[in-house]
């Protein structure tokens, strides 16, 4: 036997998530993700809130699609010389340009290679769901 209308629950848990995200504190947010992942928010999208079961505990739990600062740098043979986002600390860079075009004061390190390429896929995957959708 029903007691209340579903969809006044409903709008009731909505409502109640939305009061919850709007009183979020962004900045103690952007210290946890420069703490944890060493990067700072550069546009933030509310998707979607929830009630959730976690750990034997109620909880509360917010979907956002995040923009972050990504620079990528390269020498002119196209390999990775350095990847950093706003949070890293600025690395000092080679300013004088080589005439003969060698890099030879410049370092690469195989885990920037890599890097560059996983984020090439993912500029290649961002690209054709833009294509298809």
């Amino acid at each position: 036997m029903k007691i209340t209308n579903r969809e006044t629950i409903k709008a009731g848990e909505r409502e109640f998530i939305d009061n919850i995200n709007a009183e979020l504190d962004w900045e103690a947010i952007e210290v946890l993700l420069l703490e944890k992942h060493n990067f700072s928010l550069e546009e933030v999208e509310y998707k979607k809130g929830d009630l959730v079961v976690f750990n034997e505990q109620i909880a509360y739990k917010f979907d956002f699609h995040i923009k972050v600062p990504l620079s990528v740098m390269f020498g002119r043979d196209g390999k990775c010389l350095d990847i950093s986002t706003a949070g890293f600390e600025e690395k000092e860079t080679q300013t004088d340009i080589p005439s003969d075009n060698s890099a030879a004061n410049i370092t690469t390190r195989p885990a920037l290679q890599g890097m560059a390429s996983t984020i090439a896929e993912l500029i290649s995957d961002i690209n054709q769901e833009n294509d298809d959708g």
